[in-house]
């Protein structure tokens, strides 16, 4: 099945908490292939308070959270009875996933990677935190477009997590 964009409404105020607490769910019962990210969007916007110009990040739908997950009834009540959650956007207890339209809309690009690596391959990262490290690929999610590679750090092999655009077969 597909993983696809739903919306959740939160309590006011409580976006972030949720986002942390489906995150936590997310990593404590091992479902990162089945809910693969969870965004707050925020806007930056200048605001002038006292005469005194800053920039400052605001959230751009108060009130909700977006989901990208593959629907069941596992991950719905998961998601649905995390502290803060109020329920899905869509008619009854029956979530609706956004369109394309929707999604591109508020910015977040479906990219998907030609790879020509696999599990087992060398690979050397040239983006991101780990760049110009090389490490052999443990495993591979094709739904968030990440793998997972073994680096060299303080000596010990130490797994990481790297987008798919940021690494090259040696």
């Amino acid at each position: 099945m597909e993983a696809k964009w739903y919306v959740v409404h939160t309590y006011s105020g409580y976006e972030k908490k949720v986002k942390a607490n489906i995150d936590k769910t997310i990593e404590n019962r091992h479902l990162e292939d089945q809910i693969l990210e969870v965004r707050v969007p925020m806007l930056d916007v200048v605001e002038e308070k006292n005469g005194v110009r800053r920039q400052v990040e605001k959230k751009m739908f108060p009130g909700y959270v977006l989901v990208n997950m593959v629907m069941n009834d596992d991950t719905w009540f998961i998601v649905r009875n995390t502290r803060g959650v109020t329920g899905f956007v869509g008619p009854g207890s029956k979530p609706i996933p956004l369109t394309d339209d929707e999604i591109r809309g508020l910015g977040i690009k479906i990219v998907n990677f030609e790879v020509n690596f696999g599990v087992g391959d060398t690979v050397a990262v040239i983006g991101g935190v780990w760049k110009d490290t090389v490490g052999v690929i443990q495993s591979m999610n094709d739904a968030k477009q990440t793998l997972i590679i073994n680096v060299d750090l303080f000596g010990r092999e130490t797994p990481v997590e790297i987008n798919y655009s940021e690494v090259k077969k040696m």
